[in-house]
């Protein structure tokens, strides 16, 4: 057995739109190790897209904004795949077609439909699928960012968002612990070079500041906030619970780099 003990452990992955999205990446580590990987995306489109790339992963289309997909893939799940080792809620969303807002401008319309999709969703899915998910050793990871007190404007009110995602985590691994041993945690990443953010307004610039601001100069990279990811998966990190686990290349204590004070 290899050491994340995840052969044969079926995970459940939510969010993969392209072979850009972390979660493609994280079914390929979970794949790699032995896992049997089960995906879900949000509509049909996405689904004949991926088909290729994830073949021959089983792919089931959810929408987490209609609770009765939800319910459907909670069914499907316990019909035909049985009990559940973890799942991977990667799922995120903001309407920035208005153009970049100063904060508080925020749509109201379009902060609540964020809120609910990239945060009340992990709620709603860990709910439905309580009774799938293995209760002595079941761990569910949610994708969040390295910071939320840090106000980057381009980035908006999906900051206050993933606060609220890091709250949930801990209220979900809470309240799970009453009748379960399921775990709940965030890996927090550091910026990306994913299809989603590029639809963040001005956010290669942001990219490529933060690839400065890491200690070893060099961007973070997909897949090593996947290998994360598997690691809170396995019974190996038994001991982590209600955690955020930031990743991303010692940015967050170098702000003040020699390099970058310089250039201003």
């Amino acid at each position: 057995m290899g050491f994340l003990q995840l052969e044969n452990k079926k995970i459940l992955i939510l969010g993969v739109a392209n072979r850009k999205s972390v979660a493609y990446h994280v079914g390929r580590v979970l794949t790699e190790v032995g896992a049997e990987v089960i995906y879900s995306v949000r509509d049909e489109s996405v689904r004949e897209s991926v088909a290729k790339l994830l073949d021959p992963a089983p792919i089931y289309v959810c929408d987490v904004e209609k609770q009765e997909q939800i319910d459907a893939l909670s069914r499907d799940i316990a019909a035909k795949h049985g009990q559940l080792h973890g799942i991977v809620h990667s799922i995120a969303y903001a309407d920035y077609s208005a153009g970049w807002r100063p904060f508080h401008e925020t749509p109201r319309e379009a902060f609540l439909q964020a809120v609910n999709i990239s945060c009340f969703s992990l709620t709603a899915v860990a709910n439905a699928l309580k009774d799938a998910i293995d209760p002595e050793q079941g761990s569910v990871v949610a994708m969040s960012i390295s910071t939320t007190r840090m106000a980057a404007e381009n980035y908006g009110y999906m900051a206050p968002i993933k606060a609220a995602l890091d709250s949930s985590i801990c209220f979900l691994a809470k309240s799970f612990s009453q009748f379960s041993k399921v775990r709940f945690n965030a890996v927090c990443a550091g910026l990306l070079k994913t299809s989603a953010s590029a639809g963040i307004p001005g956010y290669v610039d942001s990219y490529l500041y933060a690839e400065k601001a890491t200690l070893r100069k060099q961007a973070l990279k997909t897949e090593e906030v996947a290998n994360v990811v598997a690691f809170l998966l396995s019974p190996r990190s038994s001991g982590i619970n209600a955690q955020g686990i930031v990743v991303d290349a010692g940015m967050s204590v170098n702000y003040f780099d020699r390099e970058l004070v310089q250039r201003h």
